[in-house]
């Protein structure tokens, strides 16, 4: 459950590629941090996300029309099982500098993507995706 994406929009994180219909967008993910464009088009798109801190990190993808996630009794982290309907995907843990891909199909709405290690949700690793 893990996130350097970026669109033609997103400087400095590379561009965007198309595979057999299927967009690229880079993300990162460091340290309390997601970097990720804001705005996508709908349709499938291969997320590739780079590791860019010291730590471990997850990224997962949920739709949330709702605007806030709910949290587990610890207060630390996203409670993914009320999550479960709604979650599109997610990357396991990648150790710092590795590089991972996740391909989902976006349709019109707003997305959330986040790491649920202890405290990184709450420490603002998360980022909205609105899709349309």
């Amino acid at each position: 459950m893990l996130a350097c994406a970026g669109l033609l929009a997103l400087a400095g994180c590379g561009g965007n590629t198309s595979s057999a219909g299927v967009r690229v967008v880079r993300i990162s993910e460091r340290d309390f941090h997601i970097t990720a464009p804001r705005h996508l088009a709908p349709g499938r798109v291969k997320l590739v996300v780079a590791n860019d801190g010291p730590d471990l990190h997850e990224l997962i993808v949920v739709r949330d029309p709702a605007g806030t996630l709910p949290l587990r009794t610890d207060g630390l982290t996203v409670n993914e099982e009320a999550l479960a309907p709604v979650e599109l995907g997610a990357l396991e843990t990648g150790a710092p500098g590795s590089v991972r891909a996740l391909t989902v199909t976006l349709h019109p709405g707003r997305y959330e993507i986040f790491c649920n290690m202890a405290g990184h949700y709450m420490g603002g690793m998360h980022a909205v995706l609105v899709v349309g």
